[in-house]
């Protein structure tokens, strides 16, 4: 854990942790120079991970909810710096506008202004968001208790402690982020509609998860080049 104290904090919430084979040239072709792509088993993946965050703000500062209180979808990959294991995102789309233009300004990181439907009946999350081509639509649960064990894909895909992120001028950015180990299910979920990936998609990986939230601390960006 960074030694400075941490500046922001929030919950990440009622998560569905997707993941689509992609071919690791093209992706590559995505990210900045400087920054190298993570590979499970000698394969490439993209995250596709609808959630709701909740009580976003800075240490000591109020959270109204109307302000504080979204869903999100983002979608991701995975990569290295200097060894260290992250998260690289190529978008991230939130309903409130104001949000996005904060977070693209701030943290430098592909926010989106979005249509994003979510709701509650009984215990299944309905979920639907679309912006422009890119849509998504699925309705998910959790079922039985899936912790991860080291090695495994879960916990590959999962424990990642900063993301990396990249200015207009190129520069680059770590961000720390910490929380508990994320309590994963097993998903019970059914897919309705998915083109959020910015490239074509292989086959799906076979173990898809849920996770009802864990609460987070967010350390400032820091350069790193």
């Amino acid at each position: 854990m960074p030694e400075e104290p941490w500046t922001w904090q929030q919950a990440w919430l009622d998560l569905l942790f997707i993941h689509y084979e992609v071919d690791a040239g093209e992706l590559r072709k995505l990210l900045p120079a400087g920054i190298e792509l993570d590979l499970h088993a000698g394969k490439a993946w993209l995250g596709v991970v609808p959630f709701r965050m909740a009580g976003v703000t800075k240490r000591g500062w109020p959270a109204p909810p109307w302000l504080c209180d979204f869903a999100e979808i983002n979608v991701r990959t995975y990569v290295r710096h200097g060894g260290k294991a992250g998260v690289w995102f190529l978008s991230l789309d939130v309903v409130n506008p104001l949000v996005a233009a904060f977070a693209r300004t701030f943290f430098h990181l592909p926010y989106f202004s979005a249509q994003i439907r979510l709701k509650r009946e009984g215990g299944a999350v309905h979920y639907a968001a679309c912006r422009g081509v890119r849509r998504f639509a699925a309705v998910y649960e959790g079922g039985a208790s899936a912790p991860s064990e080291a090695g495994s894909f879960a916990h590959w895909a999962t424990e990642r402690y900063c993301l990396y992120s990249a200015d207009r001028a190129g520069r680059l950015y770590r961000g720390e982020v910490q929380h508990p180990q994320w309590p994963l299910q097993v998903a019970r979920w059914e897919l309705r509609e998915d083109t959020m990936a910015p490239l074509p998609v292989g086959p799906r990986h076979p173990e898809v998860y849920y996770s009802p939230g864990v609460d987070v601390v967010v350390w400032p960006l820091r350069p790193i080049n």
